[in-house]
């Protein structure tokens, strides 16, 4: 049995435990929402994971963010150690952008400070540009890493609706439970999603990701009913109707090796009073791949460069 190198679990389990895992009840939600508190000097800056994932996998981008903000990272309803409603619409992506709305206006009210930065990847980027619709001025500034873009709803073609519902069926049946972490992380390891990720960064995943079982082993948190109700539910989503006259200067982060084209970044972008397009050179997990490429954008950004 393959365990994960000793350095690199040692560090994944070292950045979690500089963290401070808390709860944010939200009856007005329906929700319980979970965080990690990372703290740091400066203003708040409110993480979102992408559809599937956790909070910890923001990981390797904290000891650098903590430089310029209080870091606090999300797990989305559904996922991670956040509660998980039911109902037809509780994984419709608008109840992704509310939620944050009400956790970034928890924080603000706890802590007595802006939120400065609001960051999403993939499903939680275009989750964000939800949240800074719904309320504009509730973050000084978005960095969205490779978001989800689908075509509007009247316009998506056949084949787009099949790539999609194909998704949504593929993460249902997605494997979810093994004996032992280290199994899960061997089994990931193999897997083509995880290759180009640092080994530190898939640390993370096996130890914020995965919950003891009941019956023995362990199981992802996020199970693949969840996940692939959010893909199937992406469809509805219009993404140029957020992105309309929004005022909150915007950073889209174009993983080159990523799943969308910059052209359509760049087209969002021009439709929003202070967006900018940049290129990483990374896969669609950039922040799993590439966390210094990500970091170093979001500092010339929020330094104004």
């Amino acid at each position: 049995m393959s365990t994960a190198p000793e350095p690199e679990a040692r560090l994944a389990r070292e950045i979690l435990a500089a963290g401070t895992p808390q709860r944010l009840e939200l009856p007005e939600r329906g929700v319980s929402i979970a965080v990690m508190d990372w703290g740091g000097d400066g203003p708040l800056a409110l993480l979102h994971h992408a559809n599937g994932f956790c909070k910890g996998v923001f990981g390797l981008l904290v000891p650098a963010l903590r430089r310029h903000f209080h870091v606090v990272a999300m797990d989305a309803r559904g996922h991670g150690d956040s509660s998980a409603p039911g109902g037809p619409d509780a994984y419709a992506w608008d109840a992704f952008a509310l939620d944050i709305v009400a956790v970034a206006e928890r924080l603000v009210a706890t802590h007595g400070v802006g939120c400065a930065l609001g960051l999403g990847h993939s499903f939680g980027g275009t989750s964000m540009l939800g949240a800074a619709s719904r309320r504009p001025g509730l973050f000084e500034r978005l960095v969205l890493v490779d978001p989800v873009v689908p075509p509007p709803p009247a316009d998506i073609p056949p084949e787009r609706l099949e790539h999609v519902m194909g998704m949504a069926e593929a993460a249902r049946r997605r494997r979810d439970t093994w004996p032992t972490r280290a199994e899960a992380r061997q089994w990931w390891a193999e897997r083509s999603l995880f290759a180009a990720w640092r080994p530190e960064a898939l640390d993370l995943y096996v130890l914020d990701g995965l919950r003891d079982a009941q019956d023995g082993g362990v199981r992802l948190k996020c199970p693949g009913a969840v996940e692939g109700a959010v893909f199937a539910s992406g469809g509805t989503l219009d993404v140029s109707a957020l992105t309309r006259g929004l005022a909150t200067p915007t950073l889209w982060l174009w993983a080159r090796r990523g799943n969308f084209s910059r052209e359509a970044y760049e087209g969002l972008a021009a439709g929003m009073a202070a967006a900018r397009v940049e290129t990483i050179d990374a896969g669609h997990l950039a922040p799993m791949e590439e966390p210094e490429q990500v970091v170093d954008a979001i500092e010339r950004f929020c330094a104004g460069a």
